[in-house]
């Protein structure tokens, strides 16, 4: 990155030095040109996406125009600066392309956590992780993700990982191939249970989506939008080819995945309470958590029991035939290897000590 201010600064020195003879070094007009180029070189790491190295950037280059240009010769400093830079770049291509050799184990599945575990607090994962999940994707490495999240979400957020395994999503409710947009299996509700909740929440005067799995298809059914949390989610999550939003009742003889809930938290816990005195409760996998996106409000919903990421864990083990994991998250207890700073890039580089160790035995 250090070649592209010092190709600007070359550029600024050319035009004092030599297009203007060298009779501004020092003038206003002079700190002009620096001023303008610095801009130039600001906007060189947008349209290059590396927005991350502007600082460093115009350091480089206000180094070279303002510190070297009353040198005897700067233009020897700058090409200099430059071919360093080069060889440096060359050596380390050189030395990343080069690994020695090690054993991988391409017999154990990895299976991750998205949130607080791969995905920093920005939301998104690192460029290092990128590079290094699809590296160690494409040398063998089993590696899935299970997550509260829906399918559709997770192939927004997870954009650019090769994920060739089938994911576990909707907390263990759905088993999901994301190669070839397909269900390969559900812990559902049937119609008679689904029938229940809906009869209970509606005396209850609460709006619901209902989440239902048709011929690979995500179908959610909703009755109205009766709060501003409710109108945003169906606002934004349905531009999505993956989501299809219905405002009907539940369709007779339909099994559902899982209902969704949003109110007030106040509100929420009132009914969390009610729900667990329901005769249908011991049928049912009940979740009730804050939400990040809409501050005072919370959500609940509600699975069929078995419904759990460890059994659709089993059930993906016994698809591809393996026995060894090692599972990441960010809650203690709760898998094999605690995430505990995503941030730092913790996960994928704990998973490549696993996959890729250093000694023969781990």
């Amino acid at each position: 990155m250090c070649s592209m201010p010092a190709f600007w600064g070359m550029i600024v020195i050319l035009i004092e030095v030599y297009a203007l003879g060298g009779k501004l070094q020092g003038n206003i007009l002079s700190y002009l040109i620096i001023a303008l180029f610095t801009g130039v070189v600001l906007y060189s790491t947008v349209l290059l996406d590396i927005t991350n190295t502007s600082y460093f950037s115009c350091v480089v280059f206000l180094s070279i125009t303002v510190m070297h240009i009353t040198d005897e010769s700067p233009m020897r400093f700058v090409f200099n600066r430059v071919l360093d830079t080069l060889i440096g770049v060359v050596l380390a291509l050189i030395v990343n392309s080069i690994h020695l050799p090690r054993t991988k184990n391409t017999d154990i599945l990895f299976v991750s956590g998205i949130d607080d575990t791969l995905l920093t607090d920005k939301e998104q994962l690192t460029p290092y992780s990128k590079v290094e999940l699809n590296r160690m994707i494409e040398q063998g490495a089993k590696f899935t993700v299970s997550t509260l999240r829906t399918p559709a979400t997770v192939r927004e957020t997870l954009q650019g990982i090769n994920l060739k395994l089938p994911i576990i999503a909707m907390d263990g409710a759905v088993l999901y191939d994301m190669n070839d947009n397909s269900f390969l299996m559900s812990y559902e509700m049937s119609y008679l249970q689904a029938r229940k909740v809906i009869e209970f929440l509606e005396n209850e005067h609460i709006s619901y989506f209902a989440n239902v799995v048709i011929d690979d298809v995500l179908v959610i059914y909703y009755n109205e939008l009766g709060n501003r949390a409710e109108q945003e989610i169906y606002k934004q999550m349905r531009k999505s080819p993956y989501r299809n939003y219905m405002k009907r009742p539940l369709p007779e003889n339909e099994n559902v995945v899982y209902f969704m809930m949003i109110e007030k938290k106040e509100r929420i816990e009132k009914l969390y309470e009610k729900i667990s005195t329901q005769e249908w409760a011991d049928e049912c996998k009940i979740l009730m958590y804050d939400s990040t996106d809409y501050p005072g409000y919370a959500y609940i919903k509600i699975y069929h029991k078995d419904a759990t990421r460890e059994n659709m864990l089993r059930n993906l083990l016994v698809l591809l035939d393996m026995e060894k994991t090692v599972t990441f998250g960010s809650i203690e207890g709760t898998c094999d290897v605690c995430v505990a700073d995503s941030n730092r890039d913790l996960m994928v580089k704990k998973m490549k000590q696993y996959f890729e160790p250093v000694k023969r035995k781990m």
